[in-house]
């Protein structure tokens, strides 16, 4: 885990579990030498740096040596107008309307542990001697701009954490155009790009394609992460799958606009950058003020794709993730959205809990419809008061009515959201984006609430935290559904305009930190249609996110799949819902759906008061047995066996941490004539252990296991699915 310099070669050697990352000052600019397999330090690390002479336009700065370009040279902060054509990392204007910078080392510090990153989500230690961290300083004397590089490694985790903070020295404000979280220059192009992506109802699907000269990009311009591009973005080798092979994962912990590229160059090098997007950004630095980027998280795995999302699922569920529930297995729920959509009164909502209660479900959530006159998507929000026709005893009265059942209380919530038919508008219309003169477009009838504003933030404390202090709530879903456009703010001066979608963000993160410190009985799932800012940032203030409003099994196989690339089982809620589905029209068995909903954070979402006693009994046994297998599911290692974006067959496994004990599940899409025999290869076992495949006598060793497969047998019909529990023979 060191940070080890030498101040002779101007070297800076990261030692990550088992991962290296090398820095070299060159004339006093950071240059990005090494992220690979762990180094010795050492061991020979002078001439790792690649330096190439090029003669014709590529410029050399420095006069005395013509084998420097900043065009070619790898570096770790780039600027743009110095001589380095590519990407830069940051772009700044003066006073003078003069936009060139050119940074240069100052200072460092090596300390332990990991600072918090100053109204931003960030991975974090709970003990010093988890990580170091490198703090790179670097100064530009002319534009009197200061920035810090932050390099934090860890013990535990083949990942280093980046970001910067870009400090106004001068004596007149400057313009930030440009300030993005990392930027890492790598010695080849040979690599394929992989990013998830989607829409509403179909999220990160994954994406794969080889790089080629130019750039490769994802992005957001939606003033959220979004259901289109997830803020993560992969290079791996041709060669690579999911067992082996080289991969560089990067993923930023922000839930606004974002950019991810990788640039090939002209002599086949490559430059990932990932940030803010720069699109319709800028921020005015005043002077003695500072701006603190996103925190980047950059894992390199030698083990495929599998060991890449293995580090991200544990660091991110065990350092990303936080509060009483992390740690915690997570209720099952009904949810009665599909069962009543806005169409209930308490009676009914009673009855379904009663429903639930003897199924063994164990949290009740109600969804939207429960405030104002909320009986369509048109009306009421912002207007967080009990609708009395609905629940003429309020809220209170509710929790009591549905706890008595035997369940805990959840609710519904859309608190960025504001209805132009609402009193909060009536009375606060500027409390919406907006620009003067210009109309106002609604997405699914509502605006967005300004929540760069403290006037708006405080309005909704008090609502929220008034409704949690008097309402037995244990779990609150927090809703966003739309996407920004006409991004100005009313407080906002004309020069600042630009800063508006990132203050946003800024402004709803405070307001999460208050509340959920504040509740921290409270579990808090964070929602956007769904999956449309399922990102690390809304994660470090809500440990799970609704993963897609489709709840097709069928699509749910995908949906989920691509989710598991970056983000842990434990941060995806996983509902059974009624067939026909509400989303494509398909019919799959109850058992199908719940074997994949038990993929995740099991729940349903359907009216249970519906079921046939042979549906009774199935759910029974589902609840049963997910109350059994849960800890393994939300807290064991991953290992996806089978892809449903490369065939009709579906495998995914979980095995605890001492390899004892695992569970497989198998999806057999569409049924095929004279299949032949289907055997599925497991991985993560121990190959010295023999494992009993569940009640049965059946014995197999691990090695067996793994090297020659456990056959699947028995499968006819379309939808079906299989569940295997192994457990390891005591020796």
């Amino acid at each position: 885990m060191p940070i080890y310099y030498d101040k002779a070669s101007g070297i800076f050697h990261l030692q990550s579990h088992q991962t290296s990352y090398v820095i070299q000052l060159v004339r006093g600019m950071p240059a990005h030498v090494y992220f690979g397999p762990q180094l010795r330090q050492g061991s020979n690390l002078n001439d790792l740096l690649y330096r190439v002479e090029r003669s014709s336009f590529c410029p050399n700065p420095f006069p005395d040596d013509k084998t420097l370009s900043l065009d070619t040279l790898p570096q770790e902060y780039p600027q743009y107008g110095t001589s380095d054509f590519r990407s830069p990392a940051y772009q700044i204007k003066l006073s003078d309307g003069t936009r060139i910078s050119e940074l240069v080392y100052r200072s460092h510090r090596i300390t332990a542990g990991k600072p918090a990153l100053e109204g931003l989500p960030a991975v974090y230690t709970e003990q010093e001697n988890e990580a170091e961290t490198l703090e790179l300083v670097l100064h530009d004397a002319k534009a009197g701009l200061s920035v810090t590089l932050y390099y934090t490694v860890f013990e535990q985790f083949s990942a280093i954490a980046r970001s910067a903070r870009l400090a106004n020295e001068a004596g007149e404000a400057l313009q930030l155009e440009r300030a993005l979280s990392a930027s890492i220059d790598l010695p080849d192009a040979r690599y394929d790009a992989l990013y998830l992506s989607g829409a509403w109802a179909r999220e990160r699907h994954i994406q794969r394609r080889a790089l080629a000269p130019g750039v490769t990009g994802i992005n957001s311009r939606r003033g959220s992460s979004s259901h289109q591009f997830n803020p993560f973005l992969a290079l791996l080798r041709p060669e690579t799958n999911e067992r082996q092979g080289e991969v560089y994962g990067f993923s930023l912990i922000y839930s606004g606009n974002f950019a991810a590229e990788a640039e090939v160059d002209q002599f086949g090098t490559t430059r990932v950058s990932l940030g803010i997007n720069p699109f319709d950004f800028s921020w005015k630095l005043e002077p003695g003020e500072a701006f603190q980027t996103p925190e980047a998280v950059l894992v390199y795995s030698a083990e495929g794709l599998g060991g890449m999302s293995r580090t991200f699922h544990k660091l991110y569920r065990t350092r990303l993730c936080r509060g009483v529930h992390r740690d915690l297995e997570r209720p099952i729920l009904v949810n009665n959205w599909e069962a009543t959509y806005f169409d209930f009164n308490a009676d009914k909502i009673e009855a379904i809990a009663k429903k639930g209660g003897e199924l063994g479900i164990e949290l009740f959530v109600l969804d939207d419809g429960w405030f104002g006159k909320r009986d369509s998507d048109n009306s009421s929000l912002g207007d967080w008061f009990e609708d009395r026709r609905k629940l003429p005893n309020g809220l209170q009265d509710l929790a009591e009515r549905v706890k008595r059942q035997g369940l805990q209380f959840g609710l519904w919530f859309e608190p960025e959201m504001i209805s132009p038919d609402s009193d909060l508008y009536r009375s606060h219309p500027d409390w919406c984006l907006h620009v003067p003169n210009h109309r106002r477009t609604e997405a699914r009838d509502q605006l967005i609430l300004d929540m760069s504003r403290a006037d708006v933030r405080e309005y909704l404390y008090s609502r929220l935290s008034e409704i949690f202090t008097n309402v037995p709530i244990s779990y609150i879903k927090w809703d966003m559904n739309r996407n920004m456009t006409e991004i100005g703010s009313a407080l906002s001066s004309p020069e600042r305009q630009s800063e508006t979608a990132h203050r946003y963000i800024l402004g709803l993160y405070e307001l999460m930190e208050r509340l959920t410190s504040e509740f921290p009985h409270i579990l808090f799932e964070s929602c956007s249609g769904g999956g449309g800012r399922f990102d690390p940032g809304m994660l470090y203030y809500m440990p799970q996110t609704w993963t897609s409003d489709d709840t097709d099994g069928v699509e749910r196989l995908k949906i989920q799949y691509g989710t598991s690339i970056v983000y842990p089982v434990s941060t995806m809620g996983a509902h059974v819902s009624a067939v026909p589905n509400h989303q494509v029209g398909r019919k799959t068995s109850l058992e199908f759906r719940g074997d994949v909903a038990m993929s995740g954070n099991f729940g349903y979402e359907l009216d249970l008061t519906t079921f046939t006693p042979e549906e009774v009994e199935i759910a029974k046994a589902q609840i049963a047995s997910y109350k059994e297998i849960r800890g393994l599911v939300q807290q064991g290692d991953l290992y996806r066996l089978l892809s449903p974006f490369e065939g009709n067959e579906t495998s995914w496994m979980f095995v605890s941490e001492d390899r004892r004990e695992a569970l497989l599940f198998y999806f057999h899409v569409l049924a095929e004539p004279n299949a032949p025999l289907k055997r599925v290869k497991l991985e993560g076992l121990d190959p010295l252990l023999d494992y009993q495949l569940g009640d049965t006598d059946t014995i197999y060793g691990g090695d067996r296991l793994m090297a020659v497969g456990l056959p699947i047998t028995s499968i006819r019909g379309d939808f079906e699915s299989r569940v295997v529990q192994l457990r390891a023979i005591s020796q």
